[in-house]
């Protein structure tokens, strides 16, 4: 078994990860900054290592690459590198000290599509500073990988959902009065034609995804992966299950983009815009094939789960019972 570092292991996808990477008899240590709980209580939680680390303040002293390789890893899962000089940095001082490095990227690489569902063939297109980090960090990955030996692996998640998440909405934000108002069985207004479509994944599959490329390690080493649900869903298809889900009869109106955009708060604005336009949608054959990957959650069946929580916890309002 393997001494495995998880770099900020206490976030949604960690809570995930770590009792299933403790389950198969690894040794292993969270970094995070100390602040944050697990998700999901489990006692996997009581045997690992815990390092408090602030990854931002280290990295400015020049520390965060050294502190990481003094814990003596053989495996880094790395869940917070979001640009290049940071993931240059790690790089840099875990060079032939270790087995395997897994990198938290993102489908946020992706900007427009050209074919759907879209594979790793196509090259990202990022529209924002975030996927640009990401996307750089890839380019450099490969790089190091194929030409460098480092054995690096890159992996896109969607819109992660699971138990203590707000999920993306079918109007593609993560304000969940869209859901209170559908259970109320209330007008949901949707943009063009309620076709553009998010592409989801359960937190804990994206777990299992990253245990498939720990045991798969050769076809994995130097390649990026899509990781996400099975199929995509539309805004429109998506709303029309969430009506059911409370038993109410599907109400939903239309409006050009723009127009439907500027309806909304300005703070969300923004990130809604960045959901609809990317219209994400990603096939997993590449996972599957080379890792066995199989996700266990569709994504409405995950964004049902996420919700049940929501509800238990009163930050959605839902008047009749969800079936």
């Amino acid at each position: 078994m393997s001494r495995i570092v998880v770099i900020g292991g206490s976030g949604h996808v960690g809570s995930y990860l770590v009792p299933r990477l403790v389950a198969l008899g690894h040794e292993v240590v969270n970094v995070s900054r100390g602040a944050a709980k697990p998700y999901r209580p489990h006692h996997a939680w009581d045997g690992i290592g815990q390092v408090a680390l602030d990854r931002v303040a280290e990295e400015k002293a020049g520390q965060f690459g050294q502190r990481i390789a003094d814990l003596q890893p053989d495996i880094v899962v790395d869940m917070i590198a979001f640009d290049l000089d940071s993931t240059r940095h790690i790089v840099e001082a875990l060079r032939g000290k270790i087995e395997h490095y897994l990198f938290c990227s993102s489908i946020w690489v992706y900007g427009r599509l050209t074919t759907i569902p879209s594979t790793e063939v196509e090259p990202p297109n990022p529209i924002d500073s975030y996927g640009q980090g990401k996307a750089d960090s890839e380019a450099f990955l490969m790089r190091e990988a194929r030409v460098n030996g480092f054995p690096a692996t890159c992996f896109r998640p969607g819109h992660i959902v699971g138990e203590g998440w707000n999920p993306i909405t079918p109007q593609g934000n993560a304000d969940p009065e869209t859901f209170s108002l559908i259970a109320r069985g209330e007008r949901l207004v949707l943009p063009n034609n309620g076709l553009e479509t998010v592409h989801h994944v359960h937190a804990d599959d994206v777990a299992q995804w990253i245990v498939c490329a720990i045991e798969n390690r050769a076809p994995s080493l130097g390649e990026v992966f899509n990781t996400v649900s099975e199929q995509a869903v539309t805004l429109r298809g998506y709303a029309e299950a969430v009506y059911r889900w409370f038993g109410q009869v599907p109400d939903i109106g239309y409006q050009p983009l723009e127009a439907w955009l500027a309806a909304l708060p300005e703070d969300a604005r923004e990130n809604t815009r960045g959901h609809v336009i990317r219209s994400s949608c990603h096939s997993i054959q590449k996972s599957r094939q080379r890792l066995g990957y199989a996700p266990r959650y569709t994504s409405l069946e995950a964004v049902q789960e996420s919700l049940r929580a929501l509800i238990a916890m009163g930050r959605v309002k839902a008047p009749n019972p969800m079936d």
